[in-house]
C-alpha cells in the first residue's frame, strides 16, 4: 500500500496500500509493545548476552518496485518510502502512544495565541556529504512545497504548507516573500500560521530535503534531477544512505558513519524486488531477513512462518485499508496536462451519479467474506476512512453495509436499473447499456484475488462489470491521477498518516489523493470545521464533527472501505533491536544489529 503519511505517505500506494498518502521518516527513541509469537510474548534475544555487534548486512523484500522517487517532497509511493525511512529525517516523530517527540528538533515551545511555533534544532547534525544541517534547510522544504510550480510539478504534499501564514499569495505568485517559516538563527526556526493551529507539530513533522543540494534546480525541475532520483546523490539527514540500486531489483542502504545518533551497527540494508508469492519460501531460506511494508507476509502464510522456528512475527492493526472506489468525477485533459485540481472542471460520471446505485452495490460486495477468505480472519471491514486506533473513529456514526445482495437488487430496481432485454445484466433507467469498469494494478495478491471476486459479486446482483487487465502499480497510478479516461471503480489500498485523525489528504475535495474526485460541498465544511480554532482546540468537539463527517462519507459513498487488514511484519531472529511503533517497523534502525556480524 502506498503510504499517506504520517508525512504522506503513500500511492501511493501507495499506493499501494497505499497510501496519502504517504509515509513517515521516523526515528524514535522512544520503545513501544510489541506482539511477537515467542512464549512469553517477548522478542527471543538469542546471543545478545554479549551486546550489540557491528557490521552485517540486512536484506528486506518488497513486492513492486519503486517507481524512483526519492525526493520526500515529490514522491508517491511507499515503496519510495521504504528507502526514505532510513535516509530522511523530520523534525519530531512519534512514540508508540502517537504523542509527538523531538527528532531533528530537540524542544519546542508555541505563543500564547497558537499561531507560531519555534524549535530549537539539535546541532552536530550533518548530511550524508558533511554540509551541516541548519534551519534553512527546514525553511527551504517548506518554502518548496510552497512554491507556485510545486503542484503543476506533481507535488502533492500540500496539506503541510496550506495553514502557513501568506500561503495562498505565495503559492499564487502574488509575492516572492514566504512567511510561512522563519529561521531566527542557524538552530532556531519558526513556523508561523495564519490562524490559531491546534495541531502545530503535525505540519512541523515532514521529512526535511537538503538546501545546497537543491538550491540552485527550480522546483518545477526537480522531479527530474539526479539528487531526487539517482542512488548516491540522494542526500538526507538519516541512519543509512542510499548509495546503489539495480533499478527495480535491488536498492542498497549504507551505513551513516556520522549519524547524529551514533553511527549505525549495521553495514548496509539490503532491498530486493520479489514476487510476493516467494516471499515466505526465501524468508524461510534466510535470503530474506524481514518482510515488513507494504503488506508484509501473506495472512493465509501466517501459520507457516510461525513454525518455522527462526522467524519473529509482530501482528497489530493495520494504519489503513482497502477500499473499493467510486468515480464520481474526472478531469478535463486541460485540467490533467496542466496539473491542476479544478473541481468546477470537473465531469461528473453518469454511470455512478446516484448515490443510491453506490449503495446498493457496497451492500453487494461480501466483505466480510473477503476479510475470511483471502486474510484468514486477520483483519476486519470498516466502516469509516479514519484509522480505528485514533479517538476520533466512530463505528457506530457510519453505515455498515453488511453483505445483502437481495437488498442491493431491490435498491437498484427502485432506482430504474432493470433487466429490460434479457441478459442478466441491468440496463440504466433510460434503457441504455449500463457497464462499470473496473480497474485494479498488480503485485498485491489480496487485491489481485479481490478484484474477480467483487466482479462475480455485483454480477450476481445484475451489474455488468468490465474487469480489465490488471497494471503494474506505477502505470495504475499514473491512470488514477490523470482520470480524464472511463474509470469507474477501482481497487487501491492506503497507508494512513498517524499523526492526526484528519482525512483531508486523502478525502479533501482539492486532496490529490481524492482520485474519486469527490465533490461535497458539506464534506468541505466539516473537514475546515474540524480543525478550526478555537473549538477545535477541545478533542471532544473534533470527535463529534468527525462522527457526523463519518455519517456522511458512508452515505454518499466515494468509496466503500473493504477492510483493515493486520499487519504482519516478520524478521529473521538474527536481527536484534527491533522496537515497532504502532504504524511501521522501521524505528531506530540505527539500533539494529545482528548477531553473526563479522
Amino acid at each position: 500500500m502506498a503510504k499517506l503519511p504520517k508525512h504522506w505517505l503513500s500511492l501511493i500506494l501507495l499506493l499501494l496500500f497505499l497510501g496519502i498518502i504517504l509515509a513517515a521518516c521516523n526515528n524514535s527513541n522512544d520503545s513501544s509493545d510489541t506482539q511477537t509469537e515467542d512464549a512469553d510474548g517477548t522478542e527471543e534475544q538469542k546471543g545478545e548476552d554479549s551486546g550489540p555487534k557491528t557490521g552485517g548486512t540486512l536484506t528486506g523484500a518488497m513486492y513492486s518496485a519503486p517507481a524512483g522517487m526519492f525526493n520526500p517532497i515529490f514522491y508517491e509511493e511507499s515503496y519510495e518510502a521504504n528507502i526514505l525511512d532510513f535516509t530522511h529525517e523530520g523534525l519530531v516523530s512519534q512514540n508508540d502512544s502517537l504523542e509527538f517527540v523531538p527528532n531533528l528538533a530537540s524542544k519546542w515551545e508555541t505563543n500564547e495565541d497558537q499561531t507560531e511555533i519555534t524549535f530549537t534544532l539539535e546541532q552536530g547534525v550533518s548530511w550524508h556529504d558533511g554540509e551541516e544541517f541548519t534551519a534553512d534547510d527546514v525553511v527551504f522544504t517548506y518554502q518548496s512545497m510552497s512554491d507556485p510550480d510545486y503542484v503543476s510539478a506533481g507535488g502533492i504534499r500540500t496539506a503541510y504548507v496550506e495553514p502557513l501564514l501568506g500561503y495562498e499569495a505565495y503559492s499564487s505568485g502574488d509575492t516572492e516573500k514566504f512567511e510561512g517559516v522563519i529561521a531566527e538563527d542557524d538552530h532556531t526556526v519558526t513556523f508561523k500560521f495564519s490562524e490559531p493551529n491546534i495541531n502545530p507539530l503535525y505540519y512541523a513533522s515532514f521529512p526535511i530535503i537538503p538546501e545546497h543540494i537543491f538550491a540552485d534546480i527550480p522546483v518545477a525541475e526537480m522531479p527530474e534531477a539526479p539528487e531526487s532520483r539517482e542512488a548516491g546523490k540522494v542526500i538526507g539527514t538519516g541512519p543509512f544512505q542510499f548509495t546503489d540500486m539495480i533499478e527495480r531489483e535491488q536498492y542498497i542502504l549504507e551505513r551513516n558513519d556520522d549519524y547524529w545518533q551514533g553511527s549505525p551497527y549495521l553495514d548496509r540494508l539490503v532491498w530486493k524486488v520479489v514476487a510476493q508469492s516467494v516471499m515466505t519460501g526465501l524468508l524461510e531460506s534466510g535470503e530474506l531477513d524481514f518482510i515488513a511494508d507494504p503488506n508484509g507476509i501473506p495472512p493465509a502464510d501466517y501459520e507457516t512462518v510461525k513454525a518455522f522456528g527462526n522467524i519473529e512475527i509482530i501482528e497489530q492493526p493495520d494504519f489503513g485499508y482497502q477500499i473499493l472506489g467510486f468515480k464520481h468525477n474526472h478531469r478535463t485533459t486541460e485540467d490533467v496536462e496542466s496539473g491542476a485540481i479544478e473541481p468546477d472542471n470537473w465531469i461528473p460520471n453518469e454511470k455512478l451519479s446516484n448515490p443510491k446505485v453506490r449503495q446498493a452495490i457496497a451492500y453487494a460486495v461480501n466483505r466480510q467474506g473477503l476479510v475470511d477468505g483471502l486474510l484468514y480472519g486477520r483483519g476486519q471491514p470498516i466502516n469509516s476512512p479514519i484509522a480505528t486506533q485514533f479517538w476520533a473513529y466512530d463505528e457506530n456514526a457510519a453505515t455498515n453495509y453488511s453483505y445483502d445482495p437481495e437488498l442491493a437488487a431491490s435498491m437498484l430496481e427502485e432506482e430504474g436499473y432493470v433487466d429490460t432485454d434479457g441478459d442478466g445484466f441491468r440496463e440504466d433507467p433510460d434503457g441504455n447499456e449500463w457497464v462499470l469498469n473496473m480497474d485494479y494494478p498488480t503485485g498485491n495478491e489480496l487485491r489481485e484475488r479481490s478484484a474477480p471476486l467483487i466482479e462475480q459479486q455485483l454480477e450476481e446482483v445484475g451489474i455488468n462489470v468490465n474487469l480489465r487487465q490488471p497494471k503494474e502499480m506505477t502505470a495504475y497510478v499514473e491512470g488514477l491521477t490523470n482520470d480524464n479516461t472511463d474509470w469507474d471503480l477501482y481497487l487501491i489500498g492506503w497507508s494512513l498518516a498517524s499523526t492526526d485523525p484528519d482525512p483531508t489528504g486523502l478525502w479533501g475535495t482539492k486532496a490529490a489523493y481524492n482520485f474519486s474526485r469527490w465533490n461535497n460541498p458539506e464534506s468541505t465544511e466539516l473537514l475546515q470545521k474540524a480543525m478550526k480554532a478555537p473549538e477545535a482546540f477541545e478533542q471532544d468537539f473534533r470527535k463529534e464533527v468527525y462522527a457526523e463527517w463519518q455519517a456522511l462519507f458512508s452515505e454518499d459513498l466515494p468509496a466503500l472501505l473493504l477492510y483493515a487488514q493486520n499487519s504482519l511484519w516478520a524478521y529473521n531472529d538474527r536481527l536484534h533491536g527491533v522496537d515497532p511503533l504502532p504504524y511501521t517497523m522501521y524505528n531506530n534502525a540505527h539500533l539494529w544489529w545482528v548477531e553473526d556480524a563479522e
